[in-house]
């Protein structure tokens, strides 16, 4: 059995309950979709007693299971699909994935790009790799619609000033005349798509290859695999 946390914030209760991630279960409370003891609870932070209080969302019981069997898979997204729990009008990355236990991205991958993304029900994992301060590595594959000049290259490799902050660093290699190899530290929103266009191109394809330590290797488009022990072992190890 494992040890109960017996004052636990109520969107940690969710994501460990397989709900979804921790942010989005703020996004419930805060939506009145959450219920303790048949109340709706909406401040953030609420702590609960997991043996004591019963607590449910849209109205159903949410039951923390007893030592869930964690679950870390590596999908190839193809183009279209969109990287989130739920949503309207699009097709969603869950939907390619044929099991039963709840589990949510880790990350985004926009609904125009491809590759690898993880998927996971580790709330703790999902946490770490999404916190800005956990220093992992992330690479693509870019081609763009124009050829791309040297100095375009070296100015996205140095930095550059997008959505009033500058990007850091990244390691940038050429592959052909209109592709390029980037590795970045930081994944904010579209921001390989807005760095090509602060160069006055464009992107045509967006591939992610690699997740720190996980690689997408010949994972074909659609697929999914669990990770393999080694490659978990690493991954929560990872500073």
């Amino acid at each position: 059995m494992q040890n109960t946390d017996h004052n636990m914030r109520l969107q940690k209760y969710l994501a460990h309950a397989g709900l979804c991630s921790r942010r989005k279960a703020e996004e419930h409370i805060l939506n009145k979709r959450v219920k303790v003891n048949n109340k709706i609870v909406t401040e953030l932070g609420t702590k609960i007693d997991p043996e004591k209080d019963k607590i449910l969302f849209d109205n159903e019981a949410i039951l923390l299971k007893q030592n869930p069997s964690k679950i870390y898979i590596a999908l190839n997204k193809p183009v279209g699909y969109v990287s989130s729990c739920s949503h309207q009008q699009s097709k969603i990355i869950l939907d390619l994935i044929d099991i039963d236990e709840r589990v949510y991205p880790v990350g985004r991958l926009d609904k125009d790009s491809k590759g690898l993304l993880l998927v996971t029900n580790d709330g703790d994992l999902h946490n770490k790799l999404s916190h800005p301060s956990f220093n992992h590595e992330k690479e693509y594959i870019v081609t763009t619609i124009y050829p791309i000049s040297e100095t375009g290259l070296k100015r996205m490799a140095k930095g550059m000033i997008i959505d009033k902050a500058v990007t850091r660093k990244a390691k940038i290699k050429r592959l052909l005349k209109n592709k390029f190899n980037i590795i970045l530290k930081q994944g904010k929103n579209r921001q390989i798509r807005k760095m090509v266009s602060k160069i006055g191109n464009k992107v045509y394809t967006l591939k992610r290859v690699r997740i720190a330590n996980i690689n997408l290797e010949n994972l074909k488009e659609g697929k999914w695999r669990y990770l393999t022990p080694e490659e978990i072992k690493q991954l929560i190890e990872f500073q």
